[in-house]
């Protein structure tokens, strides 16, 4: 794997052996995992400290779930967004990205103190990518087959993971037409979002392939379909696949873990990266 490097706001990190963990805060009442658990102003605040604590690189920040649902207006995002931004840049010594597909959105969460867009959409909106440059920000291009918020329950490719790389290499050189270094630009294959689990196990491995292109690989794996289909578990009994795809996916080359279990990720995160550091 090249020697990767990443910027987020001021802070520069060298990810040839490194990786960081990115926790994910819901600013949602429906999210697939905590089920609104954290909407709750002071439960959120608790749950960021609490991943802080556990080692936590990054927060990020989600205002609307990517799976179907009630509609979530652009206002509402904002409201959910916005606040929850300014509240974590005041209390933690942390870089905050926010994960939307509205450019409006990351915008304003931009302004706020955010410095990085994670855009599951693989910039659908026009104004992303401006917006991101205008604001010196870093985004994540990652890999969708229709949009979010809409089924997909039987997707079809021919070659999932040529198909998939061909998709992030265009938006990373949208991205870099638009102004964004590579540095800035974060890649992610999308795991769950338009494929089958056995298209996404298919993706996981294929992790080396998609990091060999001078761009940080997010992995995107923590408690999702594709390892409960593989184990039959259900949403709360994920934990430990979760580890051992981390694990798989640090090795491969992924250096971003988007993790619920912060402190567990980062365990993973570390003893792989002794490992890869003494070899």
């Amino acid at each position: 794997m090249p020697p990767v490097a990443l910027s987020l706001g001021a802070r520069t990190y060298d990810l040839h052996t490194r990786v960081l963990v990115m926790g994910i805060l819901n600013r949602t009442p429906d999210s697939f995992y905590d089920r609104g658990d954290h909407w709750d102003w002071d439960r959120f605040l608790a749950r960021a400290e609490r991943l802080v604590a556990d080692g936590a690189d990054l927060l990020d920040v989600g205002g609307v779930k990517a799976g179907p649902g009630p509609e979530v207006t652009e206002a509402e995002e904002l409201d959910r967004v916005v606040p929850a931004v300014e509240a974590l840049r005041a209390r933690f010594d942390v870089p905050v990205s926010v994960d939307t597909w509205r450019a409006a959105v990351a915008e304003a969460a931009y302004a706020a103190g955010a410095v990085a867009g994670n855009d599951i959409s693989g910039f659908a909106d026009p104004r992303y990518l401006d917006v991101a440059a205008a604001a010196g920000a870093t985004v994540v291009a990652t890999h969708i087959r229709l949009a979010p918020r809409v089924p997909d329950p039987e997707p079809h490719y021919d070659d999932v993971v040529a198909e998939v790389e061909a998709f992030l290499l265009e938006r990373a050189a949208r991205a870099r037409a638009a102004g964004l270094t590579p540095d800035r630009v974060v890649l992610d294959a999308g795991l769950d979002l338009g494929k089958t689990w056995q298209q996404s196990l298919t993706l996981l491995r294929a992790s080396d392939r998609l990091a060999g292109h001078g761009h940080a690989l997010l992995l995107s794996a923590s408690n999702k379909t594709f390892l409960g289909r593989l184990l039959d578990l259900e949403v709360g009994e994920r934990a430990w696949a979760t580890h051992a795809a981390h694990a798989l996916g640090v090795a491969l080359g992924c250096r971003i873990l988007r993790a619920h279990d912060v402190r567990g990720a980062r365990r993973v995160a570390d003893t792989v990266s002794a490992v890869l550091e003494a070899a």
